[in-house]
């Protein structure tokens, strides 16, 4: 009466798949060193080695290679790299701390503080960074 299905279902689950699969700490090493990377990037651009070398450590750790370095100058402000970079830290701190990755949130938590320092240096004085 019907004729039965010769293909597996798309619905069907793809455990026993043939790629290769990824545990949870590999995903979070993967986006740690995402963030990381792209806050290198952002250091860079700043003019900021010493720091930039620190955080190179960190993802060439992660990524059991160094990373590639150059500063593609974007002509943008020194205070919206900053603020750039503070996002950029503080969501690598959250990853790093979901990780349990004590080395890479330190060193998030204290890119966040200088990052917040040069902003504070340069807000007009007697203003809060970021109110309104």
């Amino acid at each position: 009466m019907y004729e039965p299905i010769r293909t597996p279902s798309v619905h069907s689950p793809a455990d026993d798949a043939d790629f290769p699969h990824r545990s949870r700490e590999e995903e979070l090493d993967i986006q740690l060193a995402g963030h990381l990377a792209a806050l290198l990037a952002v250091t860079d651009e700043l003019g900021l080695g010493p720091a930039g070398d620190h955080i190179a450590e960190q993802v060439a750790r992660l990524r059991g290679a160094p990373p590639a370095r150059h500063a593609a100058l974007t002509d943008a402000a020194p205070t919206s790299l900053h603020r750039r970079a503070h996002a950029l830290a503080g969501r690598a701190l959250v990853v790093a701390a979901s990780r349990a990755d004590t080395t890479a949130a330190i060193l998030s938590a204290q890119r966040m503080d200088a990052h917040t320092e040069a902003l504070a240096a340069t807000a007009p004085s007697g203003h809060l960074v970021g109110a309104h």
